[in-house]
């Protein structure tokens, strides 16, 4: 087997549709032997494209499903080299005052709570192991800036970054390396109901008109920013949150905000 990524052990969290399910093809189609973990049935459409990815079933923000999901990899693959934290929901775009602490709850619960779960456990089967690895958890534009997101995804998504950081202090002098990625307007499940309205209505050239290349992305491109920090290419590269958003981010806003409760018409 040759490739990138020949004979490694890669976990991929939220790998039924999307980001996830790119990583996964692109690991595979380098080598890997891949886990790919999601709480949808559509994750064994996922591994059903390579005989190297094997599906489990499971919440990302469950411990006893992520104990078992990292269980499982330890016992297929003798143990972890990359693990790709990515499982996320979106909570939907309501405002401040819309929004219960229960909707707060869910969303943090998956896409906070999940990759401290990934990385807690992952990371200890790295080191029970001796197998120095790379953790790559997914976070977002939303989690830097205001404005990319709802409340609660953007604030669990800056958590995420911030986690990135802190783990990689607490694994100093492991051998483990982690990064987040923070893709910008990407089509995916979590998305498709907006580029599907712009095609509908005829402007699906406003897609991504904020930043420089005009433009959305694709999964696939984030998959290739992971697989480089999983890489040796990235192998000084540790507690970064690595921005790809065709340079949304590199404005500020330039466009004014309403004020509460002043109509978008």
């Amino acid at each position: 087997m040759s490739g990138r990524f020949a004979r490694k052990s890669v976990v991929i969290t939220g790998a039924g549709s999307g980001i996830g399910r790119a990583v996964a093809h692109l690991f595979a189609s380098e080598g890997a032997h891949v886990i790919a973990f999601d709480r949808n049935e559509s994750v064994h459409e996922t591994a059903a494209a390579h005989d190297s990815i094997h599906a489990v079933i499971g919440d990302a923000g469950s411990e006893a499903d992520v104990a078992a999901m990292i269980a499982c990899a330890t016992e297929r693959h003798g143990g972890i080299d990359i693990l790709c934290a990515n499982a996320g929901i979106s909570g939907g775009m309501a405002g401040l005052f819309d929004q219960a602490a229960s909707d707060w709850e869910a969303v943090l619960r998956v896409n906070l709570i999940g990759a401290f779960l990934a990385i807690r456990f992952g990371a200890r089967a790295m080191l029970d192991a001796q197998r120095p690895g790379a953790i790559i958890c997914t976070a977002s534009v939303a989690g830097l800036r205001a404005g990319a997101g709802g409340p609660a995804y953007s604030a669990s998504k800056a958590g995420v970054v911030n986690l990135v950081q802190t783990a990689a202090q607490q694994l100093s002098g492991t051998g483990i390396r982690i990064n987040a990625v923070c893709p910008g307007l990407i089509e995916t499940g979590m998305t498709g109901a907006l580029f599907d309205s712009a095609r509908a209505k005829g402007r699906e050239d406003m897609i991504g008109q904020l930043n420089p290349l005009r433009r959305g992305g694709e999964s696939c491109e984030i998959a290739r920013a992971i697989a480089f920090l999983a890489s040796d290419e990235a192998s000084y590269v540790n507690g970064h949150a690595l921005v790809v958003d065709g340079g949304l981010s590199s404005s500020l806003p330039f466009a004014k905000p309403r004020a509460l409760g002043e109509s978008s018409f």
